[in-house]
């Protein structure tokens, strides 16, 4: 798993297309259906862009991650809204450097949300079996899960659609992928060009993730047996039904 390391500090320059809006209308959407949570857990929160926004909307949010630099960005950013410092100090937000597949609270949460494929990150089958099970233990009873990943063919189509180059007066990259077709994991190089503050030179830095398709239908059974007891998939943002066709895989499901 990456730790993102200097990534973090021209990681929302880079992302700033995400679509931070679609992944909260999602997560809302989720809780209209079975329970509006008062307590929530991100695991993979990264740089705070779905966090914050939640915690600004009255959610008791906690902040997990396991890269510190990501967390130290995260909190600048809370720092710098209108109620960032009065929501910290009322505790409605807390940042936590944990692994996901161990992460641990003091008490069960309503909800737990991990977006923008983070858990594509686990590379090997026990890492997602840790998580899912880390993850029923750390819900209260009716608890809610929802979480996104890289459909496998996503996981394929980015090799064959590489090389990606973005080219921007602060910051570039250059990106190029090697696909491991067996396991469906793929390891993503980059190399990244910053620009120096109040300065004409770049610095460049290199980055290796590397990221792992999974059976949907596997990743199902094992939410299952983790104690899940209703487990639903869908595609793209959207409540329908995932297939083949879907790029991004929605998995909800009920403790």
């Amino acid at each position: 798993m990456s730790s993102y390391r200097k990534f973090a500090y021209v990681y929302d320059e880079l992302m700033e297309d995400m679509p931070y809006p679609d992944w909260l209308r999602f997560a809302r959407q989720a809780w209209e259906k079975y329970g509006m949570p008062k307590s929530v857990v991100e695991l993979g929160c990264g740089t705070g862009s779905i966090t914050i926004p939640l915690v600004n909307s009255g959610f008791e949010v906690t902040g997990i991650d396991l890269s510190a630099d990501m967390l130290s960005v995260a909190r600048r950013k809370m720092e710098k809204t209108p109620q960032g410092s009065r929501l910290f100090r009322e505790g409605s937000i807390r940042w936590v450097q944990q692994d996901m597949r161990a992460w641990e609270l003091p008490e069960p949460v309503d909800a737990v949300i991990s977006f923008c494929d983070c858990i594509s990150y686990l590379l090997e089958e026990a890492d997602i079996v840790a998580t899912f099970r880390q993850t029923y233990n750390g819900l209260k009873d009716k608890g809610i899960f929802v979480f996104d990943v890289h459909h496998p063919n996503t996981i394929i189509r980015y090799d064959e659609e590489q090389p990606f180059v973005w080219d921007d007066k602060s910051v570039s990259y250059i990106w190029t992928c090697d696909l491991d077709a067996p396991r469906c994991e793929i390891e993503h190089h980059l190399s990244i060009f910053a620009k120096e503050e109040d300065s004409d030179l770049y610095r460049r830095f290199e980055e290796v993730h590397v990221q792992r398709g999974y059976d949907p239908k596997w990743m199902k059974s094992e939410l299952l047996k983790a104690g899940f007891r209703d487990v639903q998939t869908y595609a793209d943002f959207e409540w329908v039904e995932a297939d083949d066709e879907a790029q991004r895989l929605f998995f909800v499901a009920v403790k």
